[in-house]
């Protein structure tokens, strides 16, 4: 009887029919496509593999691209028993069992592999249950998941794991995939060349996507080669990868946002493009282009922030989709606007010295007098009134006495802050002249 749980082949007989996915899946390390930054000689598997050392281990990276077959490929290297579990699926009863399981096989001299399928979903509860069994060695834990390690899992998990990289499969190794589905079906795709760029495209990265589409062409009866028209008629292309939650969600707006600051308007608007074709909701959009305005074009250029808050409202009144044409034409006035974060590193550097000075007052020469008291206090005393000063400027000091005048502000030789650093330079210089 199969372990609770084992998920190795059992008694399924070899002529029911099995997905093309699962005939390609490798039977060795050196048969897997991609991921060479892992399991090349001198990537972090190879190293591990060739020392005999295997440490416990976290998988991160989208769907399709090999984290349980590497991980099942582990267990046949080094001799250890596999046995898979989804955290989708499993409880903490489920995991005492699994758990016991591998206790008992460790007393009769077998290591136990676990591969813990979409491990972010366990809670911190289930997620420190595996810790004494790391410890002790009754399993040696490789985890999957497509969400980012550092804010799914537990600290004291990933300090016990080393965490890996898998990366999308590119169009090439896309090819050599659908090369080796061919020889194993033993006929061509009836694709031509430009439809069988178009089938890898749609796979977007994901080697299993691609089998599974691969099976659906090869069972199409066709005369000749389909072109890339007739193939996207007969398959409905996949939905782009876009979790609004997740990990997808970040990197997108942070390749917009960085797109909009390195003044690149086509990779700016390919962003913008990617985000509402992943279904992200058009205000979050706009609230995250009026923070550009702020925070990376201030005063550089006055009208940024109006652009954007009018394009807002722009949206706001015509509704999708006729109104994400006005945040687009945001965000390229944003990516060729000039670019200053003066203004932003000025309004930290104040907080940072305001925390520091603490209570400090502001000097009495500023302040009113509204009573005879504080008059005698020398509240207003010696304040000089700056439309009577020459040049309307006075000069004085408007820092707590006890605080040396720092440099909180320094406009940028861009846009409109270059006129304003001019009157900077201008006001400072008269300060100096004015106290001597």
């Amino acid at each position: 009887m199969a372990d609770l749980f084992d998920n190795s082949p059992t008694s399924v007989p070899d002529t029911a029919p099995r997905p093309l996915a699962d005939r390609l899946r490798p039977k060795s390390l050196g048969e897997v496509i991609g991921q060479e930054q892992v399991l090349g000689p001198e990537a972090p598997l190879g190293v591990m593999l060739a020392s005999g050392s295997l440490s416990s281990l976290i998988f991160w990276g989208p769907p399709g691209v090999g984290k349980t077959t590497i991980a099942r490929l582990l267990a046949d290297e080094t001799n250890l028993h596999f046995v898979q579990i989804s955290a989708i699926f499993t409880g903490v009863p489920e995991l005492r069992k699994v758990f016991e399981a591998a206790k008992m096989r460790r007393q009769n001299g077998q290591g136990t592999l676990l591969f813990v399928d979409e491990i972010h979903r366990f809670n911190k509860a289930q997620q420190d249950g595996f810790l004494p069994h790391m410890e002790d060695g009754t399993i040696l834990l490789v985890g999957a998941t497509t969400e980012n390690p550092s804010f799914e899992l537990n600290a004291a998990v990933l300090s016990r794991s080393q965490v890996l990289v898998l990366e999308r499969l590119s169009l090439s190794d896309l090819e050599r995939l659908a090369q080796r589905a061919e020889k194993e079906l033993d006929r061509s795709l009836p694709l031509d060349g430009h439809a069988r760029a178009a089938l890898l495209e749609m796979a977007d990265g994901d080697g299993r996507a691609l089998l599974n589409l691969i099976e659906q062409v090869s069972a199409w009866k066709v005369e000749g080669k389909l072109n890339s028209d007739a193939l996207s008629n007969r398959l409905m292309k996949r939905a782009a990868k876009y979790d609004k939650g997740g990990d997808e969600h970040y990197n997108l707006i942070s390749a917009l946002h960085k797109s909009v600051r390195g003044s690149d308007p086509d990779a700016a608007l390919y962003w913008f493009a990617r985000m509402l074709a992943g279904g992200e909701d058009p205000r979050f959009l706009a609230r995250r282009i009026t923070r550009m305005a702020v925070e990376d074009i201030g005063l550089a250029d006055p009208q940024a922030q109006a652009v954007c808050l009018q394009s807002w409202e722009t949206y706001e009144r015509l509704g999708s989709p006729e109104g994400e044409l006005a945040l687009a034409q945001a965000v390229l006035y944003l990516a060729l606007a000039p670019k200053s974060n003066a203004g932003y590193a000025a309004y930290k550097e104040a907080m940072r010295t305001a925390k520091k000075t603490g209570s400090e007052p502001p000097p009495k020469h500023i302040l009113n007098a509204p009573t005879r008291l504080m008059e005698e206090q020398g509240y207003g005393a010696g304040y000089q009134y700056d439309h009577d000063a020459e040049d309307g400027f006075s000069g004085q000091n408007y820092f707590p006495d006890g605080l040396k005048r720092p440099v909180i502000y320094t406009p940028v030789e861009r846009g409109f802050e270059r006129e304003l650093k001019r009157r900077l330079d201008y006001f400072s210089n008269l300060r100096s002249k004015r106290n001597g």
